[in-house]
Formats: C-alpha cells, structure tokens, sequence
C-alpha cells in the first residue's frame, strides 16, 4: 500500500533542501508584533537590506513604512503585485486576493482574537468565566465517575 503524502521519500528529500517555507519576499503577508501598528497585518512590497523592508498595508490601516524584521512575524500568506507597486495597486491586490478574510480564518489570528477577547473582559465576564470552567470541571468528574 502506498504510504501517506505526508511522509514520502520526495517529500522527505524536499524538506530535507528546503526546511523553511515563510521567506522574506514581496508579497509576503507579515503580522507587526511591536510598535503603535502591533496585531495588524501588512505586506513586504521591497526588501531595503539585511535588517529592514519596506511594508505597507492600505486595507488595514498601517502606513507605507521602513521596519527592522525584528518587529514582524511571517505569515503563510501572500499577495501577487510587483516590486514597489503604489498603495492602490496593493489594495487592489489585497482585496483581489481576500487575504484579510484568509488571515481571520488562520489558527493563528483565532488565538490572537482570543487572547485579546481575555484581556478586555471585566471582573464580572471572568467571574463568569470561572463559574462556567468549574460547572464543565464537575461535570467531566462526574461523567469520569459514572465509568
């Protein structure tokens, strides 16, 4: 029987060449994780060197701006333009590929969206929140139990 896609000798060789797959390239979707533009998404539209690129993000808010990587995280996404393209030419792109609707659906932004949901809760929400955590606990015991 053949084996499963995942672990044959084609692929092994492949990954064996290529282990990274998130490269720093025009196009690539990337999450700001620091500074006033922190949890949105932008786009790589030129690499300026070794340190820094130049990303923009006009369906989301964030200004054409030059950032070190340190303050990025790779995404799996892309979006096809050209190297350099304007601000409309990438919104167009953008919206053309629906990569806003893509990155809500990662288990990555579901987390983020997640994380943020906790921490704006009031003392009342995580009042809640435990009461529903100790129902759900006694009634795993009580279901643990009965077995």
């Amino acid at each position: 029987s053949p084996s499963p896609p995942a672990i044959r000798q084609e692929n092994l060789e492949e990954l064996a060449k290529m282990p990274y797959t998130r490269f720093v390239e025009v196009g690539r979707v990337v999450l700001i994780n620091y500074g006033p533009d922190a949890g949105k998404i932008a786009v790589i539209v030129d690499v300026v060197d070794g340190n820094k690129c130049l990303i923009d993000g006009p369906t989301t808010g964030v200004a054409r701006q030059v950032i070190p990587y340190k303050r990025l995280a790779l995404t799996d996404l892309m979006v096809e333009f050209e190297k350099g393209s304007h601000s409309k030419t990438i919104e167009g792109a953008m919206t053309a590929s629906d990569v806003i609707s893509k990155w809500e659906t990662t288990s990555w932004a579901k987390k983020l969206k997640a994380k943020k949901t906790r921490a704006s809760l009031n003392d009342f929400d995580r009042f809640k929140v435990m009461v529903a955590r100790k129902q759900k606990a006694k009634m795993v015991a009580d279901k643990m139990a009965s077995m």
